[in-house]
């Protein structure tokens, strides 16, 4: 099990380390606008969202196939639904992690009056993408409707304001101060295309909601730490993840920091997974703060 979860690790990193030696940031735009709606990668059948790394992955896959959707399902559900994966079509590996507590563990720490350990586990689990089925229902695979740019940033404009964040627009930089816990971000006159002001504000709520009071992620690095890169990598996939949720497309492509994460990629094959795991746990911070109440 640990050569098996390790393998996937490796191949997942090295694929990413690939992008980034390339000059490319996976996580921004991955997809042709031309085919493929802005979107985040979602289960065809039960209608929930991918999170975390498979997001990356699927994006990767949805590029390198030219697929026009970003909706999946597997093989089994497509035969549930009526249809079928066609012959010859290869599927993408996306992953599960969870833990869990075996019993006697449970049963042991009750009679010792501590914390139960638990065993963490990695599976893996074989997608299509619709584009590779037949035969399936319409209600299936009628394209959705693309949401209107203007309605897209009128969404984005409400998640910033509803986050209730101390947002300061002025100055020249752009940054979040963990100590007075607040943003700062240019005008939007200052930006060469102003939807990219969005991708900026974005980044720098990702960084927000890592504060103790919020999400209570490690922002105690210096600048030039791996701490600090990773947690520049964490807000960076959950303004990507946030963008696209919302339909924002950002044509920006921030690459200050492509050496430090490539640096904390090579050291751990892991990073990348924790960091796309924070990241859509930020996502659905900001999003949920935009969310109307019921």
């Amino acid at each position: 099990m640990k050569d098996h979860r390790s393998s996937l690790f490796a191949e997942v990193t090295q694929r990413i380390i690939i992008e980034l030696e390339e000059g490319r940031l996976p996580w921004v735009q991955p997809w042709d606008a031309s085919r493929c709606a802005c979107t985040m990668p979602g289960n065809a059948v039960s209608g929930r969202g991918y999170s975390g790394i498979n997001v990356l992955i699927l994006w990767a896959a949805g590029v390198e196939q030219g697929f026009t959707s970003q909706r999946w399902l597997t093989y089994r559900q497509a035969e549930q639904a009526g249809g079928h994966v066609r012959r010859g079509e290869k599927g993408t590996v996306i992953c599960y992690a969870d833990c869990f507590t075996p019993r006697d563990e449970a049963d042991k720490a009750q009679s010792e009056d501590r914390e139960a350990r638990t065993i963490a586990f990695l599976k893996r689990f074989t997608v299509f993408n619709l584009d590779q089925c037949a035969g399936l229902p319409e209600a299936l695979t009628s394209s959705p409707v693309s949401l209107d740019p203007l309605v897209a940033i009128e969404q984005a404009d409400r998640v910033i304001q509803a986050t209730a964040a101390d947002f300061r627009i002025g100055g020249g930089q752009a940054y979040y101060s963990p100590v007075h816990d607040y943003v700062a971000v240019p005008p939007q006159a200052v930006f060469h295309e102003p939807i990219n002001w969005y991708r900026t504000a974005l980044h720098e709520l990702g960084h927000w909601s890592g504060h103790a009071s919020r999400l209570d992620r490690d922002q105690s690095g210096r600048f030039g730490s791996a701490a600090y890169a990773r947690e520049e990598l964490v807000a960076e996939l959950a303004s990507a993840f946030t963008c696209a949720s919302l339909g924002i497309v950002p044509t920006m492509r921030h690459a200050d920091y492509v050496g430090a994460w490539l640096k904390v990629l090579r050291s751990d094959d892991k990073a990348i997974f924790r960091a796309a795991s924070a990241a859509s746990k930020a996502a659905e911070y900001l999003l949920s703060c935009g969310e109307a109440p019921a």
